[in-house]
C-alpha cells in the first residue's frame, strides 16, 4: 500500500487560544477511490513526532490504516521534534507535567474528530503510542469512539503523575473504556517498576476492562524506539509486538474498500 503524507493545524482551547499540528499518513489503493480506512491515533514520546514515531506511523499507515500523529507539545514549543539528546529530554520531561491533563484530553478528541471528518475514514478508531505517548493512547480510549488501543511501556499510569499538578486520574477512570485495550511493558523497564505494572492489571481486572498483558523478558523502556544512540532497540521484539498490533486493530477496525473502479492502472517507468 502506497501512502500519502500531509498535516493539519487545528484550533485549541483548553490552555488558551492555540494550534496543534497532527500529521496524517493516509494508504491508498491504486484504482479503488471510494476506499474507507479505519483511523489511528499515535501518540508520541516525550520528544514529538520524531524519525522513529513517524516510520512506526508509516507502517501501521501501510498495513491499511488512517494516522493521526499529534505534536503534544503546541503549547511550548512547534510542532518540530526534539532531540534525543540532554535537553530534548529535560525539555520533554518538563513540559509532560505542565501540560493540563484536560489539554492532552482534547488533543487526543480532536485527532479522533478529525479522523472520523475525513470521507475515507470508515468511522472505527483505534490508538497506540510509545511511553508518554502509551499513557496519551490509554487516555485516549476513555473516548467512547476509540474501539481499540495497544500502549507501549506507558509511563506515570501506576503513579497518577501525568500533567500539571502530577495527579492524573487515569487509572480511577478504567472503567471508562469500553474498547479492547494491550498493555506491553518490558520487565526490565524502570519507569514502570513491577509494583506498578501489578497494580495497573490487577485495577484493569477489577475494573471489568476487556485488555491483554504482555511483559517482555529483558527487554528495557522503549525497545521499540529504533533509533540507537539509547541501546535500547529490540527489532526482534518489536516485530512480535507489531504483529500484536495488527491483530488487534484488523479485528477491532476493518478496512471497507468499496466497488473497484474498473479504471486501468497506469504504470510509471520510473525508479
Amino acid at each position: 500500500m502506497l501512502i500519502e503524507e500531509s498535516y493539519k493545524d487545528v484550533p485549541t482551547k483548553a490552555a488558551g487560544e492555540g494550534s496543534m499540528r497532527i500529521f496524517l499518513f493516509h494508504p491508498t489503493i491504486p484504482g479503488y477511490p471510494g476506499a474507507k480506512f479505519p483511523g489511528v491515533v499515535v501518540f508520541s514520546e516525550i520528544y514529538q513526532v520524531t524519525g522513529p514515531v513517524s516510520r512506526f506511523a508509516r507502517q501501521i499507515a501501510g498495513q491499511g490504516y488512517i494516522v493521526a500523529a499529534p505534536s503534544s507539545y503546541h503549547e511550548f514549543t512547534g510542532p518540530e521534534p526534539l532531540a534525543y539528546d540532554g535537553p530534548g529530554t529535560d525539555a520533554g520531561n518538563e513540559w509532560k507535567i505542565t501540560k493540563k491533563v484536560a489539554a492532552y484530553d482534547e488533543d487526543a478528541g480532536l485527532a479522533v474528530s478529525l479522523l472520523l471528518g475525513l470521507k475515507t475514514c470508515n468511522g472505527k478508531i483505534g490508538a497506540t503510542g510509545m511511553c508518554l505517548g502509551g499513557h496519551l493512547a490509554y487516555r485516549c480510549a476513555l473516548d467512547q469512539r476509540v474501539k481499540a488501543a495497544l500502549c507501549f511501556f506507558a509511563t506515570d499510569i501506576h503513579s497518577h503523575s501525568l500533567g500539571e499538578g502530577k495527579n492524573d486520574d487515569s487509572l480511577k477512570r478504567a472503567g471508562d473504556i469500553k474498547g479492547e485495550l494491550v498493555m506491553i511493558f518490558g520487565k526490565s523497564d524502570n519507569h514502570v517498576p513491577p509494583e506498578g505494572r501489578d497494580l495497573i492489571r490487577k485495577t484493569l481486572h477489577e475494573k471489568g476492562v476487556e485488555f491483554s498483558f504482555y511483559e517482555v523478558c529483558g527487554a528495557q523502556h522503549a525497545f521499540v524506539r529504533d533509533e540507537l544512540s539509547k541501546g535500547r532497540y529490540d527489532p526482534a521484539i518489536t516485530k512480535v509486538c507489531f504483529e500484536m498490533l495488527l491483530e488487534l486493530f484488523g479485528r477491532k477496525l476493518k478496512i471497507d474498500l468499496g466497488e473497484p473502479s474498473g479504471e486501468k492502472l497506469v504504470i510509471e517507468d520510473v525508479c
